[in-house]
């Protein structure tokens, strides 16, 4: 605690810089701080952020104690007694008791750094302002601010580098971070491809978006989350490992190398409250050499020289008297005038066309012009096609006084499409929180309160659809799902349909025909490779109950299908192959790594069992002729060549022998069945539909596995007709 000094400056009083690395606790202990007084205010760096901030304080104070102001939303109840803003809203005509600033080393930052340092020398409290950040602005804040109180906060956990890891071998609960759009794209498509999927997490997308996101994540329906340095800036995530992904970034100016502050604030993500965490490289970032890892390890940075500055106290006077006081030096040590930023550039346009300038006569117009300049580009539009913009809004506010409802209304209708892909999405959305933000202006619109709900409805549900793109692309959520329950070595759970149809955790992985399962034919690479690992955990329990069942099966329930596949209830499990003897066909089991061991034995003995009754039930009077028992003579070759025939040999092939063929060989071979007619010789028991097919098949079987029209035989042998049109191109052997 200060002590009480009247000498000290008003602005020095009461005043707290909260300083150490990620991790500490500070933010907490800010809000912790502000409910103890009776008003407060805290400005935090994100709009994200200040929602996060939002509800935490809705829970602890009520609904109708806390007040959200951000550029592009507004929530104020009657009396509200704690405000809740970003930085660059916080209002100005407040008096309240405590006021924070969270990630005040952002003062030096080159586009919004004055918007900070603005923060950390005006915005305070009657009774106490606690200014949070990193250690690196220490120094600045004991220069700026020689009375200030400095408290420095440990990390509450380890942060330990653990080098180069592949995309595809991250971790759990991983954050990789990348600098751009183009390349967090393809590393969540090759986490999908890989892992089953990621969520993203761009400094462009909508709050409602960008929370969508974050609960995949947070939720664990994804493992990763791929990022840009937009995650450094104090969001709460569930992040055990921060892999970097880039070095290198676009700062609106220029690609440049990170800072190892920069850095440090991004991997210190990496452990939540007393878990330690981890960062290290992926991807084609350059190792890190061994001072810069010590230095995140142990956070502790060069600290910060400078900060960035620009004159609050404008003279409204005229355009020249405008700009020459937002290019004013700062006369104080430690402070360096902000480079030019978007609202003065765009100023600078406008201030050089003739209509603007004819409108904006006088000290009020001129002040008008300026609020409107600062109209934020989420549309990041080249810098003219900016100015036109806030051209057109200025001309309606100076000649009639408020934005036309019409074209307001007509803007809106434009952008209340859920079609497109997702730049297209994210295009609108840019759009509407233009929209957004000027019907959160008090008077800029008749009925303010009216458009902010109508643009806030369409932002919804644009940013809904987008989510739901970035789903669609970025996850699969079967592999996701799959995946992860298999790292748990949980016992999934397996449900088979009555078509066959897998379902494991209420994902389709394919089909399960007898004892082969098929992987979905829509998973390819390492997705195949997912769900064969999930199905052989999961369908075990059940191939083995299927093989026990199948061992004691009915011989009723296998039948053998004309195209030669034997199916026991239906499910396809062996095709015929040919053996060394016509009458003794093996079966090629259909099966995969699945059935193995004992159950692949008893499956296996079952089925040749069934085969051999079969072929004895159809076939059984062949079964002696092949070896010519009981048979002498001429008669024991005609029997083996009937057998050989199957059952109906061709007379003129044997007119010899028959010639030859003495009453007591006939008879023998009468009383096995078989008959002598005018052009076969045949065994008349053998001459039914089902004996007919078999013998077609194994017939195709042992003179060419390949023939031409053994299924169409077949199916006319099975039907029973005793004429039928003849297809030359079928072999008159198999017809016979």
């Amino acid at each position: 605690m200060l002590i009480p000094n009247l000498n000290i400056p008003s602005r020095f009083r009461g005043v707290t810089a909260l300083l150490g690395p990620t991790n500490t606790g500070k933010t907490h202990f800010a809000i912790e701080r502000m409910l103890a007084h009776k008003s407060g205010m805290i400005g935090l760096p994100l709009r994200l952020l200040a929602r996060e901030v939002y509800q935490r304080l809705v829970e602890k104070a009520g609904k109708e104690s806390v007040a959200l102001i951000t550029g592009e939303e507004k929530i104020k109840p009657r009396n509200p007694r704690y405000w809740v803003s970003t930085v660059e809203a916080m209002p100005r005509d407040l008096t309240v008791e405590f006021v924070a600033i969270d990630e005040i080393q952002l003062a030096a930052d080159a586009d919004r750094g004055h918007v900070f340092s603005d923060a950390l020398l005006n915005h305070r409290g009657t009774s106490e302002t606690i200014l949070i950040g990193s250690s690196i602005i220490r120094r600045l804040i004991e220069q700026l601010l020689p009375w200030a109180n400095i408290v420095s906060r440990p990390r509450l956990s380890k942060l330990s580098f653990v080098g180069q890891k592949k995309l595809t071998r991250l971790p759990g609960r991983s954050a990789i971070v990348a600098f751009s759009t183009e390349e967090v794209y393809a590393i969540a498509e090759l986490l999908r491809r890989e892992r089953g999927g990621a969520a993203v997490v761009l400094g462009a997308l909508s709050p409602r978006t960008r929370n969508a996101q974050v609960a995949l994540f947070q939720s664990g329906e994804v493992d990763h989350i791929v990022a840009t340095d937009a995650i450094g800036m104090g969001l709460n995530l569930e992040i055990d490992h921060v892999a970097f992904a880039a070095d290198r970034k676009f700062d609106g100016a220029t690609h440049r190398m990170l800072t190892a502050a920069e850095m440090g604030q991004i991997a210190g993500r990496a452990g939540r409250f007393m878990k330690d965490g981890t960062f290290g490289t992926t991807g084609r970032c350059p190792p890190m050499d061994e001072d810069l890892i010590e230095a995140l390890e142990e956070h502790r940075f060069d600290p910060l020289r400078l900060i960035n500055w620009r004159n609050r106290n404008l003279d409204y006077s005229s355009f020249e008297t405008l700009q020459a006081s937002l290019a004013m030096y700062p006369t104080v040590p430690g402070m360096m005038r902000a480079r030019v930023a978007e609202d003065e550039a765009t100023l600078d346009i406008l201030a050089r066309r003739p209509a603007i300038r004819d409108l904006a006569a006088g000290r009020e117009a001129i002040e008008r012009l300026w609020e409107v300049c600062q109209l934020p580009d989420y549309r990041k539009a080249a810098l003219h096609n900016h100015a036109d913009l806030v051209q057109i809004l200025y001309e309606a506010l100076m000649r009639k006084g408020r934005i036309s409802s019409e074209w307001f209304s007509r803007e809106i209708a434009s952008l209340d499409r859920m079609d497109g892909d997702i730049s297209v999405l994210s295009g609108r959305i840019a759009q509407i929180r233009t929209l957004t933000f000027c019907a959160n202006r008090a008077d800029w619109l008749d009925h303010p309160a009216h458009w902010q709900n109508e643009t806030r409805a369409v932002e919804d549900k644009l940013s809904d659809a987008l989510h739901e793109k970035l789903a669609q692309r970025f996850i699969d959520r079967r592999t996701s799902v799959l995946m992860r329950r298999l790292r748990e070595n949980a016992m999934l759970e397996a449900e088979i349909t009555a078509s066959g149809d897998v379902l494991v955790e209420n994902q389709h992985l394919g089909r399960l025909d007898g004892f082969r399962f098929t992987p979905d034919s829509s998973a390819e690479g390492p997705e195949a490779k997912a769900l064969k690992a999930a199905a052989a955990k999961a369908l075990a329990g059940e191939i083995d109950k299927r093989a026990k069942a199948l061992a004691g099966a009915a011989d009723e329930s296998f039948l053998l299908s004309l195209d030669g596949t034997l199916r026991w209830i239906g499910a396809p499990i062996a095709k015929l192959q040919a053996g060394d003897k016509l009458l003794e066909p093996r079966l090629l089991l259909l099966t995969d790594e699945h059935l193995s061991g004992p159950a692949l034995e008893s499956v296996e003995q079952r089925a040749m069992l069934w085969l051999k009754t079969h072929i004895q039930k159809l076939l059984g009077g062949l079964l002696g002729l092949d070896s010519g028992t009981n048979l002498s003579g001429s008669a024991r070759g005609i029997g083996f060549q009937v057998a050989e025939n199957l059952g109906v040999l061709d007379r003129a092939k044997v007119a010899d022998v028959v010639k030859g063929l003495d009453q007591a060989g006939r008879g023998e071979l009468r009383s096995l069945g078989i008959r002598f007619g005018a052009y076969h010789i045949y065994t008349s028991g053998l001459m039914k539909p089902a004996p007919r097919a078999l013998a077609a098949q194994l017939y195709a079987l042992k003179t060419d596995p390949e023939a031409h029209g053994v299924a169409e035989v077949s199916h006319l042998a099975a039907s029973g007709r005793t004429s039928i049109p003849v297809d030359p191109s079928i072999s008159r052997d198999l017809y016979r």
